[in-house]
């Protein structure tokens, strides 16, 4: 029996073929097994990195403020940093994936990472800062890009189920950056309930007047400091396992030459990623979208409560990880593009119900709920389904997660424009309707691209496998002809 793809990747290229066959069954493929799930459960654990590190900025960001003496609003500008490296990253290591060590690049990302997050409470100057959110971004799209590409090559045919849990642990770890940063580290008494209006210039001058001329320093909130170095920690753990990993299995440029006749590519197949990069923008650019403006559309359009329009937000981001989390066993009987379709048409038709109730309580907070349920397991999804029609390369993944990357830093940003321009306007709602309509378009298009050429090269395999046949058969015919005659 042929190995799965999972195996071929981890399997030992040194040992011949014919010396691999017999341990297959027995002891071989097992330590293949246990090799190719302890590869996915490292993946797993990345991701959840990946989330807390990417949310927790938001819960400790007045801290980080008053650690570099600037109020909030002057030190915006780290998130378009972090925005602007995660894109450089996307796009190197989509390059890098193809030519080096898929382990080793993650590896030496996720300590990256580590190495960031061990400095960034350390930092007393705000240029120093936002020169280190540019770099942690871009380790994170190098991670982003590289761990999407190695489920895919590990599981093949069998990785919807995996990519939705990849993605799930995302999920996971960005619910559990406040709780981390707050809950089990909590916060000093200087740091409680603070606004942007308690940032005082002349009292953060004389709080840090001690340290103006130091680079890094300690940070008087030493729970600011324990927070984002037990996060690094973890990550640093992570990238002692893909080291290892590497080191288990170092032949990826054999592996690739081994492999090469596995590869699909559909006729179309720079058409289908310009369409799936529009997709990913559309769809991650309403998601975002809805998620930022949810609250303010709540309290100034509907008239809610500050409490209320927060559990509201809270139920949109619940059911969206609550999802992404039964997606796992879904997948499991579900093709992607089925998923696919169920959630353009949840999305659909619960933005439908937004616009047109946009004035009902009720309707907001079910119509929330289903539009949060049917946004999660799109991304995943997508991913798995295009790998079944053309394999990805590290460039090509690259160049879709720019798609969604540029969709959620444009699309919020634009709709924060006109929201402003047209106040009575439920402008949040009509983009996330609009969004909906335009994926629940593409996607049949994008379906039309990748089956029809599918269809012609299974009929040219048909035709060159019956000329095979024909022609051993002629060849045994002839043979035994002149057998006949020798006789």
């Amino acid at each position: 029996m042929a190995p799965t793809t999972g195996q071929r990747l981890l399997q030992d290229p040194e040992v011949p073929a014919t010396n691999r066959e017999p341990e297959a069954a027995g002891r071989g493929g097992r330590t293949r097994g246990v090799l190719l799930w302890l590869t996915t459960l490292v993946l797993y654990a990345s991701f959840v990195g990946l989330g807390i590190s990417t949310a927790l900025l938001g819960p400790t960001f007045q801290d980080l403020a008053r650690n570099v003496n600037r109020n909030i609003s002057d030190l915006s500008i780290i998130f378009v940093g972090r925005a602007s490296g995660f894109l450089c990253g996307t796009m190197v290591g989509g390059v890098l994936l193809d030519y080096m060590n898929q382990f080793l690049l993650l590896g030496v990302s996720m300590s990256a990472t580590a190495v960031g997050f061990y400095l960034i409470p350390l930092c007393k100057k705000a240029f120093l800062l936002i020169i280190m959110m540019s770099v942690f971004g871009a380790s994170i799209g190098v991670v982003d890009t590289g761990a999407n590409v190695l489920i895919l090559d590990l599981w093949g045919d069998k990785g919807a189920p995996h990519m939705q849990a990849l993605h799930f642990s995302f999920a996971l770890g960005a619910f559990l950056a406040p709780l981390l940063a707050k809950l089990a580290w909590g916060t000093t008494a200087s740091a409680q309930n603070h606004t942007e209006s308690d940032f005082d210039p002349l009292m953060l001058n004389r709080s840090s007047e001690a340290a103006t001329d130091s680079v890094f320093a300690v940070p008087d909130d030493m729970n600011l400091l324990w927070a984002y170095a037990s996060i690094g920690t973890y990550i640093l753990v992570v990238s002692v396992f893909l080291f290892g990993l590497f080191c288990k299995k170092r032949s990826r440029q054999k592996k690739t030459a081994a492999s090469a006749q596995e590869v699909r590519r559909a006729k179309y197949h720079r058409a289908l990623l310009c369409l799936l990069f529009l997709f990913f923008f559309f769809y991650v650019g309403a998601e975002i979208t809805y998620g930022s403006y949810v609250f303010s559309f709540a309290t100034t359009h509907v008239g809610m409560e500050e409490s209320e329009a927060a559990g509201l937000n809270s139920i949109f981001w619940g059911t969206f990880a609550a999802c992404r989390g039964l997606a796992i066993f879904f997948a499991t009987c579900l093709q992607p593009g089925t998923m696919i379709v169920v959630s353009n048409i949840g999305s659909l038709a619960s933005s439908f119900f937004l616009v047109l109730f946009d004035k009902s309580p009720l309707c907001l907070w079910i119509a929330s709920s289903v539009y949060g349920a049917s946004m999660a397991t799109t991304f995943p999804s997508g991913i798995s389904w295009i790998e079944q029609y053309t394999t990805l390369t590290g460039k090509s993944t690259a160049f879709f997660v720019i798609g969604a990357a540029l969709g959620e830093m444009a699309i919020p940003a634009v709709i924060g424009i006109l929201q402003g321009h047209y106040p009575d306007l439920p402008v949040v709602l009509y983009t996330c309707l609009c969004s909906a309509i335009f994926t629940a378009v593409l996607f049949p298009v994008m379906y039309k691209l990748a089956t029809l050429p599918l269809k012609h090269q299974r009929k040219g395999r048909r035709k060159s496998e019956e000329e095979k046949a024909l022609s051993s058969i002629n060849g045994n015919m002839q043979r035994n002809g002149m057998e006949c005659i020798l006789k």
